[in-house]
C-alpha cells in the first residue's frame, strides 16, 4: 500500500492534563481510568488552572493525584473539611475532594453529611470499590451483604454489621445537594455516561449552586479475588444490583427561602 494513503488515525490521546507515573494501582483497578476522565473534562471545561485536588487516605483519594493540578493532602476522612476551607479562602478556584469508601462514609461521614448540609460549592468524587483497598481488604460502609473481607471473614451479616451505604440516594435527599449521580466505566458506553455526569456536577459548582457528588463503582481485583475480567461481570451481575447507575439529583437552584415568621421568633427572644 501507498504510504501516503495509509494514514494513521489516532484512536486515542492522553489528555492534556493526564500525568504519568502514578504507581500504587493495582493491575484491574478502574481509578487509572478514572484518572483519564477526569482529565479530559476538566481540560475540556478550561478549568485546569483554577482546580485545585483535595486528597484523601487510600485508593479513591489517587483519582485527582492523576491529574496535573494543584493538589492539597487531607488526613483520613477530612477531604470535604479541608476542600470546605480551600473554597472559603479561595472561592474562584473550582475545589474537586477526591475520596473512598471509608474516608466518605465511615470516619468522614460527619464531614460528608455537613458539607451538603451547608450546600457547600465544591465537588466530591467518591470511589467505592465495596472495601478497604489499600489497607488490606476490610469490611467498609459499602461492602455487599454477604460479601467476604478481611474482617468479615464468613460474609457481611446485615444482624452484625448493617447495611451497604447508599451515598449517591442519601446525598440526593439533602437541600444542599445540586448534583447526585452514580456511574461506573466498566463498559465504553457507561465512560461515556460517567463523563457526562463528570462534567455535570463540576458545572453545578462553576455557576455556584450547591454540592457536587459522583459516585464511581470501581473494580478491586486483589480483594475481590477475581481477574479483572471476572470483575466486570461481577459489577454488572452483583454490584450494579446493590448499588444501581443513574442521576439521583440535578437542579438548576436551591431554596434558600427562610420559613416565614422564624425572623420575628429571633427578633422577639433578642437574639
Amino acid at each position: 500500500m501507498n504510504p501516503e494513503v495509509a494514514k494513521k488515525e489516532a484512536v486515542y490521546i492522553k489528555p492534556k492534563l493526564r500525568t504519568v507515573g502514578i504507581g500504587g494501582l493495582c493491575p484491574g483497578c478502574h481509578i487509572g481510568i478514572i484518572q483519564g476522565l477526569l482529565s479530559e473534562v476538566i481540560n475540556e471545561m478550561g478549568i485546569g488552572g483554577k482546580t485545585i485536588g483535595v486528597t484523601d487516605i487510600g485508593c479513591g483519594s489517587s483519582t485527582i493525584r492523576g491529574v496535573n493540578v494543584e493538589v492539597v493532602p487531607s488526613n483520613h476522612g477530612r477531604s470535604l473539611a479541608v476542600g470546605t476551607g480551600v473554597k472559603r479562602v479561595k472561592p474562584e478556584s473550582i475545589v474537586i475532594c477526591a475520596i473512598g469508601d471509608g474516608g466518605l462514609a465511615a470516619i468522614g461521614c460527619s464531614h460528608w453529611m455537613n458539607a451538603m448540609f451547608r450546600g457547600e460549592k465544591i465537588t466530591c468524587f467518591f470511589v467505592n470499590n465495596a472495601g478497604y483497598g489499600r489497607t488490606g481488604g476490610q469490611m467498609a460502609p459499602t461492602t455487599l451483604l454477604g460479601m467476604k473481607t478481611r474482617t468479615t471473614v464468613y460474609g457481611r451479616d446485615p444482624e452484625k454489621h448493617g447495611f451497604p451505604v447508599h451515598a449517591a440516594e442519601i446525598s440526593a435527599t439533602i437541600r444542599g445537594t445540586a448534583y447526585s449521580a452514580r456511574v461506573s466505566v466498566h463498559t465504553p458506553a457507561n465512560y461515556i455516561r460517567a463523563k457526562k455526569a463528570v462534567r455535570a456536577a463540576l458545572q453545578k459548582q462553576v455557576d455556584g449552586i450547591g454540592f457536587g457528588i459522583v459516585e464511581f463503582i470501581s473494580a478491586c481485583p486483589t480483594n475481590w479475588g477475581l481477574s479483572p475480567v471476572e470483575c466486570l461481570k461481577f459489577i454488572d451481575d452483583v454490584m450494579l444490583a446493590e448499588f444501581p447507575l443513574g442521576e439521583y439529583k440535578n437542579v438548576d437552584s436551591i431554596d434558600h427561602s427562610v420559613i416565614t415568621g422564624v425572623d420575628r421568633i429571633s427578633a422577639r427572644s433578642g437574639a
